[in-house]
């Protein structure tokens, strides 16, 4: 090949064939793209081991992408019921599927899952150490978690969550600045604890070097980790979420340096009145590289219906340009999501991505909206079933309570302004108490 990542073929004037067909889903110049490629506005998770791909863009001026957690744990450890779960996130068309499996046989449902996913794959390899080498957190070696990382990449996974950002420096500001819920990101806690327990920086951060040798090998996505996300509205936009932050900045720099595409992800639990201003932010002190977001999550005691807490957060950060979000389920902070879980939290975050988009103009982003009111305006109920996001839902809804009259619903009957307004409009009568003739 004339070009190791798909940056270096940005950089180099190449198009590939996954920036056609990127361009040609978001209608895109495949010039415009590719320059956007080259700068690090947009990527393209595309790992060369990945065969049954269907590559997405996520960034500037593309639709906003959603991503669904899945994997097995200690727990639950059931391959067959997760791969339902990807079953189901694909024929919802997510585009993104991160595996965070953390216990027994990764290696197998991984790469069930990238075999048989054209969506774009995820990990966490620092989850997949502890059974990988079958060793104690404090034992596993720089080296070793670098590993791991190569290994996934030999799988085919398209984009790696890095907690590159929690180095000493970053490290030493959280523990001056006292948080309400320290850290909460799964693998920032578990990177810090091999900081502290072994009294050492960082190995992703110190041996980043190695790190973006296995990124450029493989065309493997960084997507440079939160650890310092708040967990709760009270630890928002305090110093050490912003240190790490910079920090991400300064390692963007050096990836863009190597070809290495670069994703950023970001908060978190957050008020309202902070959302735009930490999208504001992340694409300053990280030079415009797209920003994934897990929710917001917008107040923290909604336990059991957090995906309504992070479609309000995603909406509003989607609008003000975060290019991919992180679905949450209603089981967020309580349990592993079953399939009920997953459907509702996929639907939460399309709708917070399809507001998102609307707000923000992209391209053509409206016309399914127009599609929706002309099949009210015109009572034409199928329709409306058919360009519904959970259409199965809206059926059933429209079943269980039947109307009177077909033209109208149980809510308002012959009273319908629909309805009324199309008689209205074509010059008939309106009648509410007589029984029509």
């Amino acid at each position: 090949m004339m070009y190791t990542t798909q940056m270096d073929a940005a950089k180099k004037g190449i198009v590939t064939k996954e920036m056609e067909l990127v361009a040609k889903k978001e209608n895109m110049n495949v010039e415009v793209l590719r320059e956007l490629i080259a700068k690090g506005q947009i990527a393209i998770p595309a790992n060369k081991n990945h065969k049954s791909l269907d590559p997405e863009g996520v960034g500037q001026g593309l639709r906003t992408k959603i991503n669904v957690n899945l994997g097995i744990s200690k727990d639950c450890c059931d391959i067959d019921e997760e791969m339902k779960k990807v079953q189901l996130a694909l024929d919802m068309k997510a585009e993104a599927i991160m595996d965070l499996s953390s216990f027994g046989k990764t290696e197998e449902f991984r790469k069930r899952l990238i075999e048989s996913s054209p969506a774009m794959i995820g990990t966490v390899p620092v989850y997949d150490a502890f059974g990988f080498y079958d060793k104690e957190l404090k034992d596993i070696t720089a080296k070793e978690f670098l590993d791991v990382v190569e290994k996934h990449a030999q799988d085919g996974v398209d984009f790696v969550t890095i907690h590159a950002g929690i180095n000493k420096e970053t490290a030493n500001v959280f523990k001056r600045n006292k948080r309400l819920t320290n850290i909460v990101s799964r693998g920032g806690s578990l990177t810090y604890a091999w900081m502290e327990l072994n009294n050492q920086e960082n190995p992703f951060y110190e041996y980043y070097d190695e790190l973006l040798d296995i990124c450029e090998k493989y065309d493997l996505t960084l997507s440079l980790g939160d650890a310092c996300r708040p967990g709760s509205i009270n630890d928002s936009s305090d110093a050490c979420q912003i240190k790490e932050l910079m920090v991400l900045g300064e390692l963007t720099l050096r990836a863009w340096e190597r070809n290495v595409q670069v994703i950023i992800e970001g908060p978190g639990h957050m008020a309202l009145n902070e959302v735009k201003a930490n999208m504001l932010l992340e694409k300053k002190l990280c030079h415009g590289a797209p920003f994934y977001v897990l929710g917001p999550i917008v107040t923290d005691v909604a336990p059991g219906y957090d995906h309504i807490t992070s479609a309000i957060g995603g909406a509003l950060a989607a609008s003000c340009g975060a290019d991919f979000l992180c679905y949450v389920t209603p089981a967020e902070h309580l349990r592993l999501p079953n399939l009920e879980d997953v459907k509702e939290g996929i639907i939460a975050a399309k709708i917070a991505a399809h507001a998102g988009d609307i707000a923000k103009n992209i391209p053509n982003s409206r016309d399914w909206d127009n599609q929706m009111s002309k099949a009210r305006q015109e009572l034409d109920w199928e329709r409306m079933f058919e360009l519904a996001i959970d259409p199965e839902k809206a059926r059933r809804y429209r079943k269980e309570s039947s109307p009177e009259h077909e033209d109208s619903c149980t809510m308002c009957g012959k009273m319908c302004s629909m309805r009324n307004m199309n008689k209205i409009m074509e010059g008939k009568d309106i009648n509410l108490l007589r029984a029509d003739s």
